[in-house]
């Protein structure tokens, strides 16, 4: 069974099964197996909060057992807990499911869906490194040619704007 620890060194398990489905859609408002469009995943990657509400209907019984409320989990979710909490409830998704190539397919399409998140981030680390973000905020700005290793001008080079120059 997939797991997880959260930021809070607390360890989860993910099990999902009809329970665990039927309690997601109670709880989250969300079908765990609703997965033909992709926007269950989309939504798992782009809103942590749902996600959150998600892993907390999945841990329920758990989080009961050691007195841990909804805030409480949520406040323990950041970070490589996210990622790692992610990874644990796909896997666990994929499991769920009777039939082998289904499983496969599943498996294939979230590791996939990885591959192209991290294409992404390191996307954006390029841009970052190579000054894309500077001259974006330059041409917002309407500043040309600034950066952050120019100096301002000395004293002695600007001129003083009172009238009699001292």
């Amino acid at each position: 069974m997939p797991q997880f620890r959260d930021s809070k060194g607390r360890s989860w398990a993910i099990d999902i099964n009809v329970t665990a489905v039927k309690r997601v859609r109670s709880l989250a408002g969300v079908d765990l197996l609703d997965l033909a469009d992709g926007s269950l995943v989309e939504t798992l990657i782009a809103d942590p909060v749902k996600l959150a509400d998600i892993l907390y209907a999945l841990c329920k019984p758990q989080a009961d057992q050691a007195g841990v409320s909804d805030e409480q989990f949520g406040e323990g979710l950041a970070g490589d807990a996210i990622a790692g909490a992610t990874d644990a409830m796909l896997e666990s998704l994929a499991g769920f499911f009777q039939n082998p190539v289904q499983r496969a397919n599943l498996t294939e399409v979230f590791r996939r869906t990885r591959v192209v998140v991290q294409a992404a981030h390191q996307a954006v680390q390029k841009r970052i490194e190579g000054g894309a973000i500077e001259r974006a905020a330059e041409a917002a700005l309407g500043i040309s040619g600034a950066t952050s290793t120019d100096s301002p001008a000395s004293p002695a080079s600007t001129p003083d704007p009172s009238p009699s120059g001292s």
